[in-house]
């Protein structure tokens, strides 16, 4: 069954009055369950693990369509993620109706530095966190977007805006290679959701994404200069090792 990303996908292509091109300009054919070549297809190597948190996604108007793409990624481990076209003059029903849903506790996950004080929080509640009787379920609300987008959308969300902000405080550096940025501190959604599982308790799912974006980056920077996928490298291995069933 297709994914709420790949559904999003479908319904904005429905939308297009022309085909999107990715970057480089060429159409290629193209895998509909990874947005991969065929030769570099990573369908094969698809986890998923049971997770207590989930994750929305609310994804700026292109974002669903583009190859290079890591919240399809989310998608593929944590089965309870959502996502959403965000527009500045609308919002989608459902969106409001996720938010309203009481097992869910929903965290914008954004800099604090741009939310107002005493709505910025720097971790979640779990079940392992002392005193906490709510047993809400925490839902990490991620704006894919680019830099400037996401800022605008972090602005003009209303239903947002009552809701606390998780602003992150990861020790290392993105290690994202599909598309550039200028600040060492921004990360892809993929390894931003990543963070936000740890923080909630779920390792194995946190490792399981972070592993499976190293997997996707190198089929696709693999395919895009025209080599072949290397099946035994580190990433790879990883990968595995994390997929293997656990006694």
């Amino acid at each position: 069954m297709p994914h709420a990303v790949s559904r999003l996908r479908a319904a904005r292509l429905a939308r297009s009055t022309k085909p999107f091109l990715a970057r480089g300009g060429f159409r290629r054919e193209r895998c509909a369950g990874c947005r991969l070549v065929p030769s570099h297809c990573l369908c094969a190597l698809r986890p998923s693990v049971p997770t207590r948190a989930g994750v929305c996604l609310l994804m700026a108007d292109v974002e669903p369509l583009k190859p290079s793409n890591t919240g399809w990624l989310i998608a593929d481990v944590v089965a309870d993620t959502f996502a959403f076209g965000w527009a500045r003059t609308e919002t989608d029903p459902a969106l409001l109706a996720l938010l309203r849903d009481p097992q869910w506790q929903p965290y914008v996950v954004f800099p604090g530095e741009y939310g107002a004080p005493e709505r910025v929080v720097h971790g979640v509640a779990s079940p392992d966190t002392p005193g906490d009787k709510t047993g809400k379920r925490p839902l990490f609300i991620l704006l894919d977007a680019t830099w400037a987008e996401a800022r605008k959308m972090f602005r003009k969300t209303p239903c947002l805006d009552h809701l606390p902000v998780l602003s992150l405080q990861p020790e290392q550096t993105s290690q994202y290679q599909l598309r550039r940025s200028r600040r060492a501190d921004h990360f892809c959604t993929s390894e931003v959701a990543a963070l936000c599982l740890h923080l909630a308790g779920e390792p194995l799912a946190a490792h399981t994404l972070e592993a499976y974006l190293d997997v996707f980056t190198h089929h696709y920077l693999r395919a895009r200069n025209q080599l072949p996928v290397v099946w035994d490298d580190a990433a790879h291995q990883r990968l595995r090792d994390l997929m293997a069933p656990r006694p």
